[in-house]
């Protein structure tokens, strides 16, 4: 970025950068050289918004944990809508089908981002733990509107979809799983549980 031209919305920029980059090369292709060449400005950008690399990483996983927040709330408004499964399948989609696997690996990968996020992840892996508590509440809602069996563990099940929904979306190079896959595991997840 030629000097004195401002960034519009410099942090999303940055964010959006770094999971181009993430999704193309992995973990290991995450540095602050590569993800401000990918956003087109210097790499002065980068850390005039944030102290360092890893405070960037920080705020990069906690926006995609935000943008789960507000799939959340629109998940549990579908609720005595359409079919259970449906939204199930779209929900793991969603999750899935954006960068969250990538963010998986990447929280993985590096020992001192996954201690910086136990501040606001104290349990479980980022990303995976905020949408399994998305699918929970979205299933509560139904159970309480009697499409889930009364006597359904809707925590159980939703960690049951998030780690089965992780391993069907997991290594297969970008090319997602076709919907009627997702909604075979969903169903077969379900099924006992919805009357």
């Amino acid at each position: 970025m030629p000097t004195g031209v401002a960034m519009r919305d410099a942090r999303g920029q940055l964010f959006d950068a770094a999971e181009r980059v993430l999704l193309r090369g992995g973990p290991n292709a995450l540095t602050s050289r590569a993800v401000t060449e990918e956003a087109g400005c210097a790499k002065g950008v980068l850390h005039r918004h944030f102290a360092n690399f890893d405070a960037f990483l920080v705020e990069l996983v906690r926006d995609r944990v935000d943008r789960i927040g507000r799939q959340s709330e629109a998940l549990r408004a579908t609720a005595g809508t359409g079919t259970v499964m449906d939204h199930l399948a779209e929900a793991l989609t969603a999750v899935f089908g954006s960068v969250a696997v990538a963010i998986v690996g990447l929280v993985t990968f590096r020992d001192e981002l996954r201690a910086r996020l136990r501040r606001f992840t104290p349990e479980g892996v980022p990303v995976l733990a905020e949408a399994t508590c998305m699918l929970a509440s979205y299933l509560t809602a139904e159970r309480a509107l009697g499409r889930i069996a009364p006597d359904a563990d809707v925590d159980t099940l939703a960690l049951t979809l998030i780690g089965t929904g992780h391993l069907l979306f997991t290594g297969r190079e970008g090319v997602p799983p076709e919907p009627v896959e997702v909604r075979r595991v969903v169903t077969s997840v379900i099924a006992a549980a919805v009357p």
